[in-house]
């Protein structure tokens, strides 16, 4: 089947309009106001091992019974798991969608956030490795 560059462009528009990234997401992080509730997807032992500074933990299994205590349906909601390998995030977006929520999905997840050179947050405080140059190069 050829794709037309129409149905190609819209195609694109709709990962546009589902997916951020993590760079985006720091940024947006980083201002006082950020425009969404960031949802870690992941079970409570990788929380633990560490997770992105003002995260809400919302396990893809937990969300039927404790969205609606965790998130403002007026808010934007935005996902994460661990990363491409993981559908986690794509899991809980859906979820969430199915719920009423405005949601989009972390492309990366927390690794992509460790190798841009991003903290998370563990038990002994805020721990960042050194970026890694691929990643850095990409200038996405």
């Amino acid at each position: 089947m050829k794709m037309t560059p129409e149905r190609a462009a819209e195609l694109f528009a709709e990962r546009l309009a589902t997916q951020t990234d993590v760079t985006d997401v720091h940024a947006a992080m980083a201002t006082p106001a950020p425009g969404f509730v960031l949802v870690d997807s992941r079970s409570a032992a990788a929380w633990a091992q560490g997770h992105v500074p003002g995260a809400v933990h919302l396990p893809v299994a937990d969300i039927d019974g404790r969205a609606a205590e965790l998130l403002d349906p007026t808010v934007p909601v935005v996902t994460y798991c661990w990363g491409p390998g993981c559908n986690g995030a794509t899991r809980a977006a859906l979820a969430l969608s199915l719920r009423g929520y405005q949601v989009r999905e972390m492309i990366g997840g927390t690794e992509y956030w460790v190798r841009e050179g991003f903290s998370l947050r563990t038990p002994a405080g805020d721990v960042a490795r050194e970026a890694d140059p691929l990643v850095i190069a990409c200038g996405c």
